[in-house]
């Protein structure tokens, strides 16, 4: 028998001291003694996850005023006392095992034990510091709701529930990570969400054996379909809005303790360019920042090979006088284009990184000053080329105006293999490297549902909300993929 596996004593002592090995006497695990009417209590509790005061109001101060009761009670004394004491605790419990009382103890909750009593009583006091309700600083909105996931899980849920008022919102727990014991709650619409999917999440989400789960993006590692792949096949967002709208169309939510990140599943890929807000606008505004929005994805990941390609291999392409301004631009200048690019592009993403890394209070005007200055002087030094610096800044505002970090993270990770093909054999090369992330999109999946849809024969219907957003009254039917018996949206 192992030592979590040890039945409690009558013994007080020796119950304690089985106690105290199994949490190798940590500092910050407390073990109060309270002695009153020849009886002996023993709170065992962790210092900072638990409310003492709340302790202290319902157990301490009534026991040691009302004592003992009388001899008509049911079951041993002290226990029954306990249980009346604790009436107003919601979330109570019983063990007699060693294991039991320590994992009760490590999830926050307070362990009282009696002399002569061999069964412990376990009571949820947990109290944790956590971050008030606010916007999200990674998707603020002009129009739209202004709170966000907290750290917190159960407040995450209540955001969730507050928004979908409805019986058929089903909530699956599960705990995760051997040293963690991270709680980690599913949830769907019944009959809303495809049961194929529902069943495939339940299913990677209970195959994940693993020590410790710290973040969502652990999950989201374990469970997405092509981990070699540069495009996420798995949301993540910090407002819930978005999750109930996705919830609302079938898909699926993951969400863990301690981040303010939620999982959603399946993700498309135009997904990862619609934001929040396309759907709080009217549809003809929302349409334009659509059509806006896909330009600056095609500049993001094309503009820097384009230039090199056309500067390098097809100038004749290129207007005369256009021309002419760009050569006499390079001229002294000791790069090809397309090192030129490459230094422009490694310079760009180190002020990027180091403007996140770097204090709030400094960090925005670090990156901004670092680049002013670095370009220009880089510029007057004769080592980078005035268009190509125009070209490199240009990317990176359009970067920024992908709607999905995790999906502009892909076009930075795919703009570096685009420059070489465009610097080895030009405007042939970015027609190679466009037609294998063509490809690729065309295999990938996300838990089974094709990642372009609803770009393909059998969804075609369902283009309304795609490349331009339809007048919300037409939008009837629910995406056909994720959906299952209940496809309707308006009746």
């Amino acid at each position: 028998m192992t030592l979590m596996e040890k039945v409690l004593t009558t013994d007080l002592e020796d119950s304690e001291a089985i106690l105290r090995e199994l949490l190798h006497n940590s500092s910050d695990v407390m073990f109060r003694k309270l002695h009153t009417d020849g009886q002996t209590l023993l709170f065992i509790y962790v210092e900072g996850l638990c409310d003492t005061n709340l302790v202290e109001q319902i157990i301490l101060k009534p026991f040691l005023y009302r004592g003992l009761p009388g001899d008509n009670c049911e079951g041993p004394p002290f226990t029954h006392t306990l249980r009346q004491l604790m009436l107003p605790v919601l979330n109570k419990s019983s063990a007699t095992k060693a294991g039991e009382v320590v994992e009760g103890v490590l999830a926050g909750y307070v362990a009282l034990l009696a002399e002569g009593e061999s069964e412990a009583q376990i009571a949820d006091f947990q109290h944790y510091q956590q971050r008030n309700v606010e916007e999200p600083s990674t998707e603020p909105v002009v129009r739209g709701p202004r709170d966000g996931f907290t750290e917190s899980l159960r407040v995450n849920t209540s955001l969730i529930r507050r928004r979908l008022c409805t019986h058929e919102l089903v909530n699956k727990s599960f705990q995760l990570g051997e040293k963690t014991g991270t709680k980690v709650e599913m949830l769907y619409l019944e009959g809303v969400a495809k049961a194929s999917i529902v069943e495939e999440v339940t299913r990677r989400i209970g195959e994940i054996r693993i020590d410790g789960i710290l973040e969502s993006g652990y999950i989201e590692e374990m469970i997405e379909d092509a981990p070699y792949s540069p495009f996420p096949q798995i949301q993540n967002t910090e407002r819930p809005d978005v999750v109930c709208a996705a919830l609302l169309e079938g898909k699926v939510a993951i969400v863990t303790a301690n981040t303010p990140f939620v999982l959603i599943v399946p993700m498309t890929f135009w997904s990862g360019l619609q934001a929040s807000e396309d759907y709080y606008e009217r549809a003809i505004f929302t349409t334009l920042v659509r059509w806006v929005r896909y330009f600056m994805f095609l500049i993001a990941l094309l503009l820097p090979s384009v230039y090199v390609a056309l500067t390098t291999f097809h100038p004749q392409i290129l207007p005369t006088v256009l021309l002419i301004s760009i050569a006499a631009a390079r001229e002294g200048v000791p790069f090809p284009a397309v090192m030129e690019a490459f230094l422009m592009e490694f310079m760009f993403e180190a002020l990027r990184e180091a403007g996140v890394r770097l204090p709030k209070t400094i960090g925005s005007a670090v990156s901004i000053v670092g680049a002013l200055v670095i370009g220009q002087s880089a510029v007057e030094a004769g080592i980078i080329s005035a268009p190509m610096v125009i070209v490199v800044a240009t990317t990176g505002v359009a970067s920024f105006g992908i709607p999905r970090y995790n999906l502009g993270t892909a076009l930075r990770v795919l703009r570096f293999p685009m420059l070489l093909l465009a610097g080895f054999i030009g405007i042939y090369g970015i027609l190679i490297g466009i037609t294998a992330i063509l490809i690729h999109l065309s295999c990938l999946r996300s838990f089974g549902v094709p990642y372009l849809t609803p770009v393909s024969s059998e969804t075609a219907g369902y283009v309304k909300d795609l490349i331009f957003r339809a007048p919300r009254w037409s939008l009837r039917y629910r995406p056909k993929n994720t959906t299952g018996s209940n496809g309707k949206r308006i009746s």
